[in-house]
């Protein structure tokens, strides 16, 4: 069985990874080495593990699974790979994610994000750059417990982040495709309930897919069934956000913060309005970047190998015709 892994893991995480299926052929290549692997090694390959790049179908003509490197999987879902003439979705081949892999550091930035903007984090670095001692009234804090936390999308990230919430005494509502109406200490929306759902929340968390269905899904009539006083905190993609109605809403105090991570072009642009507001935290696409990253994705990579071997069933299979 060959395996072909496009990604620049460290020498100690591929040796991990060899040791784990002996059997198995594996063939390292950098993550931008695609179109340098010989042809014989790329036509005999059953699984490749890649961090994007994707090759064409008449140069793997035996390959069985692709296991991405990343999380969301907008990005390939509609390659060529998957997509045959006859219009079949996956083209025979299995698609799985690194979901899980950066629940962790991803709910601790989620957070971060709230505890940073409930008490006035940003108003004290913009004083402290002027070296100015503010009045207390500029920092009065809202507290978190008791506040809500909605949660859009409720898959490893929103799990992590719903149970950190739950530990300062929040209230959690969280919202998904299929759900029960409660499951522990967590209240679930459908997602036609979404404007329901948005009016309760103090603070609204974006951990959901991009998907057809949640393109610009907080749009100007999300935005406006929120809370004035709401913070909105967006980690997965920024086309789930319709950017121009949020800056609309930021600078009109329609909406009262925001924390991004993500946005619908990258880098923002500089004459983004985002880049000079008070009422905004904007960070450059980092929040699920960990030191852990490479072990626990290669920890996942070999569990689904081991499955794939076995004939079970993979972790984190991709339903094309969902997108995710």
């Amino acid at each position: 069985m060959k395996i072909v892994v496009l990604n620049d893991f460290p020498e100690e995480i591929a040796d991990y990874i060899t040791r784990s299926v002996p059997l198995a052929n594996f063939c390292f290549y950098h993550s931008d080495q695609l179109d340098t692997i010989p042809a014989d090694i790329m036509s005999a390959a059953e699984i490749l593990y890649t961090t994007g790049p994707l090759p064409d179908r008449a140069k793997v003509p035996n390959l069985k699974w692709v296991q991405a490197h990343s999380a969301g999987v907008d990005h390939l879902v509609n390659h060529p790979l998957f997509n045959s003439q006859a219009g079949l979705k996956g083209n025979g081949i299995q698609l799985t994610t690194a979901s899980g892999v950066h629940a962790i550091n991803i709910a601790e930035y989620i957070l971060m994000m709230m505890l940073a903007l409930a008490h006035k984090l940003p108003v004290a670095f913009q004083l402290m750059n002027r070296a100015e001692w503010g009045e207390k009234s500029l920092f009065m804090p809202r507290e978190l417990h008791g506040a809500t936390a909605g949660i859009v999308g409720y898959g490893a990230i929103g799990r992590q982040t719903a149970q950190l919430c739950r530990n300062l005494g929040m209230r959690v509502l969280a919202m998904r495709r299929t759900a029960p109406e409660t499951q522990g200490q967590v209240t679930f929306y459908a997602p036609e309930r979404l404007k329901e759902f948005l009016g309760e929340c103090d603070y609204v968390a974006l951990t959901l897919p991009l998907t057809s269905v949640s393109r610009h899904l907080i749009d100007a009539a999300a935005l406006a069934a929120m809370k004035h006083s709401a913070c909105l905190i967006n980690i997965s993609r920024g086309d789930i956000v319709d950017e121009v109605a949020m800056i609309a809403a930021l600078q009109t105090g329609r909406l009262a913060s925001a924390a991004l991570d993500v946005f619908a072009r990258e880098p923002l642009p500089l004459d983004s309005p985002l880049w000079h507001m008070d009422n905004v935290i904007v960070t450059p696409h980092i929040a699920g970047i960990t030191p852990n990253y490479g072990r626990r994705a290669a920890e996942l990579f070999v569990d689904n190998l081991h499955r794939y071997i076995a004939g079970d069933p993979l972790v984190n299979n991709v339903d094309f015709a969902r997108g995710y």
